[in-house]
């Protein structure tokens, strides 16, 4: 697979006293493979999740990483926390498809945090402490 890099929010940080950079995720992805996994299915957990979500920042991951059904722009509802076919495409994009080989990008500094086997390292060399 060609090596892209992409916006995502999935995989970004920030603290609320830093006022750069002004996006709240400011990290980038590079896929090299993104596979999907099967977890179970378990409504009561995502509804749950969901009030501990950036939803915008989850669709635009999901997005990004080739989520099929693509997740809803907007916030659900209550309405969609009891449609079934909402919750299966908020559960395949929040704990089935991940990303397994690939880097996070800074977009500042161009820094790259290498993923592999799904496990960002994000730990600094010697010479960046």
């Amino acid at each position: 697979m060609r090596e892209r890099a992409v916006e995502s929010p999935l995989f970004s940080f920030s603290f609320f006293f830093f006022s750069h950079p002004p996006r709240l995720f400011s990290l980038f992805l590079c896929l090299s493979q993104v596979e999907t996994i099967e977890a179970d299915f378990d409504p009561d957990f995502l509804r749950d999740m969901l009030p501990r979500l950036e939803w915008g920042a989850l669709a635009e991951a999901a997005a990004s990483l080739g989520c099929s059904p693509p997740l809803q722009e907007t916030p659900p509802t209550e309405k969609d926390l009891g449609d079934d076919s909402f919750l299966k495409s908020f559960h395949h994009a929040l704990l089935e498809v991940c990303l397994v080989e690939g880097a996070l990008v800074c977009p500042e500094t161009g820094r790259k945090f290498p993923v592999e086997k799904g496990i960002p390292n994000m730990l600094l060399t010697e010479d960046e402490c």
